[in-house]
């Protein structure tokens, strides 16, 4: 009897971003530095009825199936697992790249590939968005709730058609995207979407606490922490709240409060500033984490309050 074959365990990397942006020619570039001794496949999903970014994918020695008329996270989404788990089956590959439609929700993405059945054979690595720093700065298109779920979602920020924008664009697309939250892993600029290799194994796995840089050099005298928690670990939504509300007792000149925390399956961001907090649901995917501004407090204290919020099971 042949021994049985070992558990597959692909790396994925989602690759999103508006249309016209360059996740196409990105994955393109990708291709061509492709390790010999790897193995890849490749997905495009179409909003169309008919291919085109998978025709101009094809031919490079890399298996390529296509998912058209919808998003991945709504009309195709059946499809996607169906389609995933016979590029798995049949290749048995080492990366799976995944170009998602301009129109799909990232965030959906994710979760059905961190579920079962997929999640069985599959680990999302680094997750992509491309964009255009000329949009990125438009207050219109951030007002848009597609656009914030794609760049919520990804490790790395790729800034295309950078040789196409004005010094001016180009530092306010850093100034804003250094204040995204979460931060990203990596910020990139490149000129056509020039990707490099390397960018695929960014690291994302972040420590439990870390400092955090909204105050240069500590300048005005604040106290800073944050703080991770698993993306597999849920935080009771009532227990959090309690948190939250507790907050200006257990600190001293509290000024800023942030983090995103996985609740019931889902992310939420909690926002505390100017005496009041609230909170939105976010397409962030990864670890949950809290950020925290004040003039003085015990760190100690505030990650035990935080595991006490956490589902106990």
């Amino acid at each position: 009897m042949s021994a049985a074959k070992p558990e597959l365990n692909t790396i994925v990397h989602l690759f999103s971003g508006f249309l016209g942006t360059g996740k196409t020619t990105a994955i393109k570039s990708l291709l061509a530095q492709k390790p010999e001794h790897e193995k890849w496949v490749i997905i495009v999903n179409e909003f169309g009825e008919i291919g085109i970014d998978g025709a101009v994918l094809s031919g490079d020695e890399v298996p390529v199936a296509e998912i058209s008329g919808g998003c991945l996270c709504c009309v195709a989404g059946p499809q996607m697992t169906v389609t995933v788990t016979k590029m798995l089956r049949e290749n048995r590959p080492d990366r799976l790249i995944i170009e998602a439609s301009g129109l799909a929700h990232a965030a959906s993405v994710i979760d059905e590939l961190n579920t079962p059945p997929l999640a069985n054979s599959l680990t999302v690595g680094a997750v992509f968005t491309v964009v255009d720093p000329s949009q990125f700065i438009d207050s219109d298109f951030n007002l848009q709730a597609l656009y914030q779920d794609q760049i919520g979602v990804c490790d790395v920020l790729v800034a295309s058609k950078v040789d196409l924008c004005s010094d001016d664009v180009m530092n306010r697309f850093r100034e804003r995207a250094a204040k995204l939250f979460p931060p990203k892993a990596f910020v990139a600029e490149v000129d056509n979407a020039q990707m490099k290799l390397a960018w695929l194994d960014t690291e994302v796995i972040q420590k439990p606490r870390y400092r955090i840089t909204s105050l240069p050099d500590n300048t005005m005298g604040y106290q800073t922490q944050g703080f991770t928690f698993p993306h597999t670990s849920d935080f009771d939504g009532e227990r959090l709240t309690q948190f939250f509300d507790a907050l200006p007792s257990m600190t001293e000149g509290l000024v800023r409060a942030k983090g995103v925390f996985r609740v019931l399956g889902t992310h939420v961001w909690l926002n505390w500033v100017d005496g009041h907090w609230g909170a939105n649901q976010v397409s962030w995917r990864r670890d949950s984490r809290f950020e925290l501004i004040a003039k003085s407090f015990d760190a100690d204290k505030i990650e035990k309050a935080l595991q006490d919020a956490l589902e106990h099971r």
